[in-house]
């Protein structure tokens, strides 16, 4: 490839508009995420806390992370040459982000939640998430030669394992909805950093002569994507409202209480006079 020009890359193509996009799906992804671990860490470890953990795998995987670099990715161009995507691939990549967010939340999350722990679920989701970059990049199809800058993409693997442990330390102790919003916030600023970060490494060599490209354009992705993400936020909007409030169910735990006590009054009441029948035909 020596030799060969280098086309102008662009990664604002339509301007702020695909970056804010791509932030608010990451802050979305991760309130989603943070809330429905802080439901999971209520509960005993067991498939109802498993449950829980998978919808935040969904949420922070699909929505935060991998929704958000589709969106990003939007903004990306390369001067005289169109863009394409191996479906697959892509596919691929989609996978990869919930897999590893998964695995990731279940390392910290069904057993006690101790330093080591976090730090090895970070390391582990922390380069799955780089992994995940990388796998969706090796999906791009340029009229040119994709080549990446060692440092930045050193850094951006860097920056995807502190800003892993970092989410994965907010599952284990962020509670209070407030807080979970500033954390979804500073989720959202660690994501994007990344994905921009590892972007800034690209760089495209002109291929002579030019070939036809193949593979979906991102007009093309874009639809069932956007189908696919409402659907799964609408799934996480109705879980999380259809969980009674914690006054509600302490309520009902009373009332289960009340009403088992008064059982247990009227079987002491119905035992007594057998009982004393039973003294009775003894003597």
């Amino acid at each position: 490839m020596a030799g060969l020009p280098t086309a102008e890359v662009h990664h604002f193509t339509y301007g702020l508009i695909t970056p804010a996009l791509a932030y608010t799906l990451s802050v979305l992804g991760s309130l989603l995420g943070l809330t429905c671990t802080a439901r999971a860490r209520k509960l005993e470890p067991g498939a109802r806390r498993g449950g829980w953990l998978l919808l935040a795998a969904w949420a922070i995987g699909g929505t935060g992370i991998w929704t958000m670099h589709f969106m990003a990715m939007l903004g990306f161009g390369v001067r005289g040459s169109a863009v394409r995507y191996d479906i697959p691939i892509t596919v691929a990549s989609a996978v990869i982000a919930v897999g590893v967010v998964g695995i990731g939340l279940f390392i910290v999350g069904l057993g006690k939640a101790t330093a080591p722990r976090v730090l090895f679920g970070g390391l582990f989701t922390g380069l799955g998430v780089a992994s995940m970059h990388y796998t969706g990049m090796a999906a791009v199809r340029v009229d040119g030669h994709i080549t990446h800058g060692r440092d930045l993409v050193i850094a951006s693997v860097v920056i995807a394992v502190v800003a892993a442990t970092v989410a994965l330390w907010f599952t284990v102790v962020v509670t209070k909805p407030g807080v979970i919003f500033a954390s979804a916030l500073l989720m959202g600023v660690a994501v994007c950093g990344m994905h921009y970060t590892a972007m800034a490494a690209v760089a495209v060599q002109e291929r002579s002569p030019a070939i036809q490209l193949h593979g979906a354009t991102a007009g093309t992705l874009l639809i069932p994507i956007i189908v696919l993400v409402v659907l799964v936020v609408i799934m996480l909007f109705y879980a999380l409202l259809s969980v009674p409030k914690e006054e509600d169910a302490a309520a009902r735990a009373f009332l289960e209480r009340q009403h088992a006590d008064r059982l247990a009054a009227e079987r002491a009441a119905t035992a007594a006079p057998a009982m004393g029948a039973r003294r009775t035909r003894l003597r």
